[in-house]
């Protein structure tokens, strides 16, 4: 179930269509197929993106290591819109380039 804040009292919305429990949907992030869940509130999320994000920039330590510092910045992309728009243009120009090696490489196959 989701509910709507007022200033004098909570209203109860109805479930949205298609929700089999009527709970909000949870925020999470799609990582190579998989679904990863993320803390419901802001701050959580702020707060381990920064950390993983502080982790990867100290990646030559031991424990830690340079893949944290992408994964931050993926989880702060969900609440910052500048890291959000650089994800979103690096996401573009990912499959920009996919669908470009894909085309040569069809074209270049012999039949």
């Amino acid at each position: 179930m989701t509910y709507q804040r007022s200033a004098a009292s909570h209203r109860h919305t109805a479930p949205e269509p298609g929700s089999t429990t009527g709970a909000a949907p949870r925020q999470g992030i799609t990582l190579f197929g998989r679904r990863l869940p993320l803390p419901a509130s802001r701050a959580g999320r702020v707060a381990i993106g920064s950390g993983l994000a502080a982790g990867g920039v100290l990646g030559f330590l031991p424990v830690l290591g340079f893949w944290m510092l992408p994964l931050g910045l993926l989880v702060l992309s969900v609440d910052l819109p500048p890291v959000r728009r650089f994800r979103r243009r690096m996401d573009v120009k990912w499959g920009k380039w996919r669908q470009r090696r894909a085309a040569r490489n069809t074209a270049s196959e012999p039949e």
